[in-house]
Order: structure tokens, then sequence, then C-alpha cells
């Protein structure tokens, strides 16, 4: 039979202090314990039909609702979106059914359709009140008059107290006679304080309030998971799309190729059977006017020969002086059957060759402008004599140094600055216009890069670039390359290969290749780098423009 305490032995009980300095957790005050319950059916509930969880499931931000509810509310919306928090999702998310929270509802669905008794006062003594409340030191029920001295006195506020229950040795140890306030990880199973003097020794406690933070945390870790997967998923679905984008572009170029390699084929073709016809028609024409000068030339020979036996001097010499001063012939021996045949058709492959370079280098110029990134400049890493735009899209050599804030990210020795933010992974792209300027530096530059006194600028120092001194241009490599181009840089392209360890930079102009790093090593973050060189007399005072990439 349940063993009944009296309020002093319930307030002067020593057991109570031992417990308080052992646990090393406050007490659960009546407020606390009373509203323990509302949270968790507050937790089981869809916020959209405001009922208990049907099928719950996770939306990638966190949320929980009924499947049938979110999917009705998706359903009839043209985007997708959290209705609790209205984060939106670029894809609709593949709902999967929480299979944990179900497995809780459940639990609790069950419990809540239970029939529970009503729980009596214990202290009443002839008109049995409705109990309040039920306390786990005391072992009893009180009804609100009788809870009072739990509200009030010192010692009885630090008594736990729940809901009313009518099976209170179910939350006592029957050995012990305590509150259930443990948890026991080694045996899996909840214990009292004074269990962890004997059986539990040693063993690894942790109080309930912990245990259900654990169980929080754990269902956070799941939604956070679920979030995750969508993510990879999300993050598939672009790298799959830009994919297709290539492989489209790809079929495009090499379409492109083959209707350009077909058509000079036939034109290369009909070319050269126009100039073979009019080779023919030359030699035959040739040979024409050779065989008539032959016969010509006999009949003279055959005159001449009967001519010879005449005695008639004068009238010989008269026929061989009009027979020596023929029409006015060909210098044969002199006449070459060249033709520009074969210079027509290497101009011809020449031309093939410059249109297919052409396409080609377009191809790829479209492939990593798809990689096209908004660059801003830093103002915190400019160097005082630099005069940034208010956008933060064009800078300037100032030629007066200006009074900025110390700051570690600054340059303080050459007139450089970096885009605000960096890159460590994949693919990025930006477009610069030089044109007008005399003097420049364009690239990249590791976050580690030196700010603050001399470095050579190249590879091994951290930075990719390629400069224009005085319209001379060079690659920053190690050793530096001249860079002998045709026409003069008007707008430069930057291209990024992270994982590649790619460095190009193209003339957008004339959709033409400048140069590559090759087989780089990237460690850390990458960042856009520029610098506007010197004022120069007011010679290079035109800003280097950080232009949308089209």
């Amino acid at each position: 039979m349940k063993r009944r305490r009296t309020k002093a032995e319930s307030s002067s009980e020593d057991p109570e202090k031992k417990q308080k300095s052992r646990s090393g957790s406050k007490d659960v005050s009546p407020s606390k314990t009373s509203s323990s319950s509302a949270p968790l059916s507050k937790e089981f509930r869809c916020s959209i039909c405001l009922d208990i969880f049907t099928d719950p499931v996770s939306t990638p931000c966190g949320h929980n609702f009924c499947k049938t509810c979110l999917n009705k509310c998706w359903d009839n919306s043209q985007s997708c979106n959290c209705p609790y928090c209205k984060e939106t999702f670029m894809h609709r998310p593949d709902l999967k059914i929480n299979t944990t929270l179900r497995e809780l509802v459940d639990h609790y669905k069950k419990k809540r359709h239970e029939k529970k008794p009503e729980v009596l006062c214990d202290v009443c003594d002839e008109r049995k009140l409705k109990a309040l409340k039920s306390c786990l030191v005391c072992q009893s029920s009180y009804c609100a008059t009788h809870l009072d001295p739990h509200l009030r006195v010192a010692g009885l506020k630090k008594h736990k107290v729940m809901d009313p229950v009518s099976n209170l040795e179910d939350y006592i140890c029957q050995k012990h006679e305590r509150p259930l306030e443990l948890f026991c990880r080694d045996d899996q199973r909840i214990v009292c304080l004074f269990c962890t003097d004997e059986d539990h020794r040693n063993h690894n406690t942790v109080s309930l309030e912990e245990t259900q933070l654990m169980v929080q945390d754990t269902q956070q870790m799941i939604q956070d998971r679920v979030k995750k997967i969508e993510e990879i998923k999300h993050s598939a679905e672009v790298r799959k799309r830009n994919t297709e984008k290539e492989k489209a572009a790809c079929v495009e170029l090499f379409t492109d190729l083959k209707r350009s390699i077909e058509r000079f084929h036939t034109e290369l073709l009909e070319m050269m059977e126009e100039q073979q016809k009019a080779a023919k028609k030359q030699e035959e024409e040739l040979i024409k006017e050779l065989e008539q000068e032959i016969t010509e030339l006999k009949m003279r020979n055959t005159e001449l020969e009967q001519l010879s036996h005449t005695e008639d001097h004068l009238h010989l010499l008269q026929i061989y002086s009009s027979q020596c001063n023929p029409r006015k012939n060909r210098n044969w021996p002199e006449i070459s059957m060249k033709t520009d045949e074969s210079l027509q058709t290497l101009r011809a492959l020449i031309k093939l060759k410059d249109t297919l370079q052409e396409k080609l280098m377009q191809t790829e110029l479209k492939r990593m402008q798809q990689y096209a990134v908004d660059v801003t400049l830093d103002p915190d890493t400019a160097h005082p004599n630099l005069i940034l735009s208010d956008d933060g899209k064009q800078v300037r050599h100032g030629d007066i140094r200006q009074k900025l804030p110390d700051k570690k990210e600054r340059f303080e020795m050459y007139e450089n600055v970096l885009g605000k933010e960096g890159f460590s992974s994949g693919k990025f792209y930006f477009e610069v216009q030089v044109k007008g300027k005399t003097d420049w530096i364009l690239g990249v530059a590791r976050e580690s890069i030196n700010r603050k006194s001399v470095i050579t600028l190249s590879p091994s120092n951290g930075h990719w670039s390629i400069q224009c001194n005085g319209n001379v241009y060079s690659a920053s490599a190690d050793p530096p390359v001249s860079l002998h181009l045709k026409v003069k840089l008007q707008r430069v392209g930057v291209f990024v290969d992270y994982e590649e360890r790619l460095v190009s930079f193209n003339d957008v102009e004339s959709n033409s290749h400048i140069y590559s790093f090759t087989a780089q090593s990237f460690f850390g973050k990458l960042y856009p780098f520029f610098s506007p060189s010197p004022f120069n007399g007011g010679k290079n005072l035109i800003p280097l423009i950080i232009t949308p990439v089209n």
C-alpha cells in the first residue's frame, strides 16, 4: 500500500538537500511543469490544418506539415514556399514522410485517446476535490487549496510537481521512493538519484530534461539532414542543367562547323572545277595557236626550198625578207603553264581554318560567360591612392593619398584593390573594360597575398594576372611572358576553374584567347584583382570598369 507523507516530513527531509547538491540542476517549479504538455501538443500539430499530424513531412527549412496539406497548398500556388517561414524553394521538394516524427505522433495519439481516470486530491477529508497537481516528492495529488503550500513554502517550492496522474508509482522509484528523474544510458532505463549510489554507480546518467533536449536535437539533426539532401539535389539539378547547356552548345558548335565545312568544301570543289575548265580552255587555245604557227612555218619553209633553186637572187631576197618578218608571235620558251590554282586553294584552306578557330573561340567564350558573377570592389582593401565609384564597379588612380582607416586588408605598398567576394570552388567569370588606358593590371589573387610590403606579382606569390605597361602586354608568370597581340585590348574576360586549376584571359571584342595559367596550385579563396596603375601625369586617368556580361 502506498505510504503518504506529512507536510512536515516532506518539507524537512534531509535527502532533499542531498538531491540538490548531487544533481547540480534546479528543480522544476510548478509553473514550468504544468505547461510541459502544451508545447508537446503544439509540436505535433500541422500549422495548415491546425490538427495533429497525418503522415508528417519536413520541408528543407526544417518545418513539419501534413503531407496532404502541404501538397494541396503547393498545388494551388505557382511557387513552392514554406507556409510557416515563407522560405521559397527553387524546385518543388520531393516530400518523404518523417518516420521518426510519425512514430512520436502515433504514440501521442494513442496516449491522448486513452481514457484518463479522474485524479482526486489525497488530502481532502470529506468531499474529495479534483486534483490540480501531483507531487513526485510527496507522492500525493493536491487540489488548488492543498497545493497552495507548494506555491508559498520555500522548501515545498523545490518539489517536482506535474499534471495530476493516478499512477504516481510509475513516476517513483519503488526501491528508494524517490522521483525517477535520471536516465541511465548504460542500462537504458529511468532511475532516481539514489540509484546512482548503488546499482548504477559510475554509469552514464543524464537528467530527463537533458534527454528531452537530446530528442529535440535528434529531430533537428533529422531536419538538417533533410535540408542538406534537398540542397544536394538542387546542386545536382543545377549541375545537370549546366551540363545540358554545355552539351547543347557543343552540338550547336559542331553543327555549325559541319555546315561551314560542307559549304567551304562545296565552294572549294566549284572553284577547282572552274580553275580546271579555265586551264583547259587556255591549253586548247595555246595548242591551236601553236599548230597554226607550225603550219605557217612549214608553208614558208617549202617556199624557201623552192626559191633556193632559182638564180633570180633579187627576187629570192625579197621573198626571204618578207618571210623573215612574220606576224608577231608569242615568246613560247618564256610562257609558263603555271596557274594560281594552288595559291587559291591555300587561301581557301586558310580562310576555313580561321573561320573554324573563330567559331570555336566564340563557343568557348559563351561557355565561360555562363559562369559570370557580380563583382564589386571592396573599399576596405583599396590602396589610399585609389578612388572607387559609389557602385563599386570602377576604380582609378587619384594621384592624392587619402586618409583612410588602417586595416589589415588594405594594400599599402601598391595601388591594388580586390573584389568583395572570394571563391574557393567551382567556376567564375567576369569582364573588365580597359579601353583608353595605357597601364593596368588585371587578374585574381589569393586571400593571403602580401598587402603591406614589396612582392613580385607571380603565381608563386599567390597572384595570376596580365598587365599592360605603355601598351606593351605581358603575363605575370614565373618568369614573365611577353604577349604579342594583333589588336589593342578593349575589354578583357577573366575565367577561373578552381577544380581544374585554370586561370584564363580572353579578348572579348575579338573573341580571341590572350593567355592561360594551367595546372596551378590553389588553396583558400581567390579574389578578383585590379590595379589601374599610376596616374602618369593624367595620361592614365581612365578607370578600370567592371562591365556586365552580355
